[in-house]
């Protein structure tokens, strides 16, 4: 019996930790913004092919593609650092990224997904497709999006932050 109950208590460990979960913010312009908007952000391998596996999977169901924004991959990539110093998988301050997206980039909707420990950017959309409030955000009525995909130097796993916008 002690072996069933730790083998059930390791794996509900590994599903909660590979688990992930979507949120969706919706909100108004501000004129009077004071963020800076960021231009900079360069693009590992792993990312550049998520985003194109996420465009080629909205082709193929008859949705337009998504335009990439650096801003947006840099709010991703401070979300997954804060993951990783924090050995943490979360939505943790989405609202205040949902906020500066919209302040910045003028959106009227952002949604976001969030991923961990998969090795490959098809695994990682994989188990989105799988989850019926990502793929909900990757389906979703979106124009532009950001991804950041960074690895714990400590661990070697990586962390997967996804946000889509409506500008």
């Amino acid at each position: 019996m002690k072996k069933i109950m730790r083998a059930m208590l390791f794996i509900a460990m590994v599903i909660a930790m590979n688990a992930c979960s979507a949120d969706t913010a919706e909100g108004a312009v501000d004129n009077g913004s004071t963020e800076t908007l960021i231009v900079d952000y360069n693009y590992n391998e792993s990312e550049l092919q998520t985003m194109q596996l996420i465009n080629d999977y909205r082709l193929s169901i008859g949705l337009n593609t998504l335009q990439r924004i650096n801003h947006i991959s840099a709010k991703c990539e401070e979300h997954n650092e804060y993951m990783i110093a924090n050995k943490v998988v979360n939505h943790n301050d989405f609202v205040m990224r949902s906020d500066n997206i919209i302040e910045v980039l003028g959106a009227s909707k952002v949604g976001e997904n969030v991923a961990y420990n998969y090795k490959t950017p098809e695994a990682a959309l994989k188990a989105w497709l799988e989850s019926p409030g990502h793929k909900e955000n990757i389906e979703g009525n979106y124009t532009h999006f950001g991804l950041s995909v960074t690895t714990d130097a400590e661990t070697g796993k990586k962390y997967y932050t996804n946000i889509f916008a409506k500008i």
